[in-house]
């Protein structure tokens, strides 16, 4: 049955203009001013369609639309997951993340779910903002878990701290005052816990849980970088059923052959999407984050003996290597670089290989690189709410930059391309938290902007977090839609604009309302 959805009277934010929308099958088949016969006319069924046609006429007056919004950068499993485990990201203190830690077991022992041959995960501890004193020790972990294998991933995912009955299992190797594994080892060690009795059905769940979520937020769509066979494994969700959002699914470079053979390529349909899903970008991690005090920099971090620059996890011949692979086989980039260094490296790699894509994070830039993004073509996605977490740790670790942190308008009025994202579950899956720290610079009116001179324009922002790239919809576009209550552009503060998914009152993705 051909589907047609008429949407009458919706206002265009940050304007007086209102429209009506037609939608046929998908699609956005017009969209004309309020209150004009075009509408009516892109409703009328033909004699052919008699009998074949579903239609929906919706009143939107006192509502504004928006295309349907996208979260660029997710690791999308991970962040399903932190709806059902421990979340430690309000501890301030090791000593609170033990605390935390010793209640959970305590409740979950009491409950009769805890299994002592199986793993207990916790989730984003930021041991960057805690005291020398209050560092994590293998002591205190081995101390609150005794043989209970536990696990806890810092907030950006860069390092695990894990007890010694948990590196056991694992097989990676922990610093024994520390109880810290870092960067690829922990990468490698983390996707073990999938793999657990039951994990499949807990995830089964949690994924169809975080699309409701996301959908009551507005989000029609995500790029997932999970560290983990992803087309494979999104076909198979799309199967059962798990369709609420549109998918871009990642290859990281390990399995970058494997994807090649099978004739993969950026852009490429996943087979039972119905047209939700295809294959992504090659994703690579070149060098660590600023709360491992792994980003790779051109200077050394302040108050850090002995010194240090950060973590380069492959060669610049390695990365550029991987870039051409990608490129001469139609994938995309997707290319991780946090510290000034990094980026130089990245973006001289992408200039040898005529990569296209994105550069991820781009946390810091040399001035003389910032014009580069424009000059290649290249996309600088970018994640708001880091600038939000990170501020006083950068004060910290990065006191003499050789670079700009979080240059955003800077990007902007070089002319580069910029998309928006959580990086959840390092950040909340949660569109408006990002497009408000972009744009005040601050989550609190009490507390100043973080570089003020970086913050971006709402339209900006709002169209950064878009797939289409701009805040208005237009015939032709996916009938990805956001129908919201109060005009986004008339939020006066950053806890407005954070409150903004509370006013989303319909979300369509292709047409049909997921909200």
């Amino acid at each position: 049955m051909s589907s047609l959805v008429r949407i009458d009277n919706a206002g265009i934010p940050g304007s007086e203009d209102r429209v009506d929308i037609v939608v046929r099958d998908g699609v956005i088949a017009s969209v004309t001013p309020a209150g004009t016969d075009a509408a009516v006319d892109a409703t009328r069924v033909l004699p052919e369609d008699v009998d074949t046609t579903d239609t929906t006429v919706i009143d939107a007056d006192g509502l504004w639309v928006i295309p349907g919004l996208w979260d660029c950068h997710t690791h999308f499993t991970q962040w399903a997951k932190t709806l059902g485990r421990l979340d430690l990201i309000n501890a301030r203190s090791a000593s609170e993340a033990m605390a935390m830690l010793r209640a959970h077991l305590e409740e979950r022992r009491a409950a009769g779910t805890l299994d002592p041959n199986t793993f207990v995960v916790g989730m984003r501890f930021r041991h960057s903002l805690w005291t020398d004193d209050e560092q994590p020790t293998l002591a205190a972990i081995d101390a609150v878990t005794g043989e209970q294998p536990v696990a806890l991933s810092s907030a950006d995912m860069h390092c695990g701290w894990v007890n010694s009955a948990a590196a056991r299992r694992l097989g990676v190797h922990v610093d024994e005052r520390t109880g810290l594994v870092g960067e690829l080892e922990w990468f490698n060690a983390y996707t073990q816990f999938d793999k657990a009795p039951g994990a499949a059905e807990e995830t089964d769940r949690l994924l169809r849980e975080a699309e409701r979520d996301a959908a009551s937020k507005g989000i029609a769509g995500i790029h997932d970088y999970e560290m983990a066979e992803n087309i494979n494994t999104w076909i198979s969700r799309f199967a059962a059923g798990i369709n609420g959002l549109r998918v871009e699914a990642g290859v990281y470079p390990e399995r970058l052959h494997d994807a090649i053979d099978a004739g993969w390529h950026t852009g490429k349909p996943l087979p039972g999407s119905n047209g939700l899903g295809h294959v992504g970008a090659m994703k690579l991690i070149s060098d660590g984050s600023l709360n491992t005090r792994s980003a790779y920099c051109s200077t050394p971090y302040s108050g850090i003996e002995p010194p240090t620059y950060g973590t380069l996890s492959y060669t610049p011949q390695q990365i550029e290597d991987y870039m051409r692979l990608a490129t001469e086989h139609g994938f995309d980039i997707a290319c991780h670089a946090i510290g000034d260094e990094a980026n130089t490296i990245v973006l001289n790699a992408a200039a040898a290989t005529h990569a296209h894509g994105s550069i991820e994070h781009a946390q810091m830039l040399k001035p003389v690189d910032i014009p580069r993004f424009a000059e290649l073509g290249l996309t600088a996605s970018i994640q708001p709410q880091h600038a939000m977490d990170d501020r006083d740790v950068i004060t910290r670790f990065w006191a003499n930059p050789a670079g700009i942190p979080y240059p955003f308008r800077s990007l902007h009025d070089a002319g580069a391309k910029l998309r928006m994202g959580s990086d959840a579950p390092v950040a909340p899956l949660d569109p408006w938290l990002a497009i408000s720290a972009a744009v005040f610079g601050t989550e609190s009116s009490a507390r100043e902007p973080f570089q003020p001179e970086q913050c971006l324009d709402v339209r900006t922002a709002l169209a950064a977090s878009t797939a289409v790239g701009r805040d208005r919809v237009e015939t032709g576009d996916p009938a990805d839609l956001v129908l919201i209550d109060a005009d986004p552009y008339a939020a006066a503060t950053p806890e407005v604009m954070r409150a903004m998914p509370k006013h989303i009152k319909m979300t369509f993705l292709a047409g049909k309302r997921t909200y």
